[in-house]
């Protein structure tokens, strides 16, 4: 437990921002699993608008500071790469 009055803020802030993070994280792996799941239904039309939602996300959450530049490419690299071999 927090000793001091700046720990005890440092406490609260943790957990807001925990809570945070873990909801733009869910909602990444959401939009991504909906372009999985068109891709495996053969659907170029959905997997396409799919993809267009996902990639809008993925860079949303680097403006937020959920994920880095890198890491926010690769993951719409590796996804639009599977997308394009429909």
């Amino acid at each position: 437990m927090a000793n001091h009055k700046s720990a005890e803020k440092r406490a609260r802030q943790t957990k807001v921002k925990t809570e945070r993070n873990r909801f733009y994280k869910t909602r990444i792996k959401n939009v991504t699993k909906d372009v999985l799941v068109a891709i495996e239904a053969t659907d170029k039309d959905k997997a396409a608008e799919a993809m267009i939602a996902a990639n809008k996300y993925i860079h949303h959450c680097v403006s937020k500071g959920i994920l880095k530049k890198g890491n926010a490419a690769r993951k719409v690299s590796r996804l639009q790469a599977k997308v394009n071999a429909i």
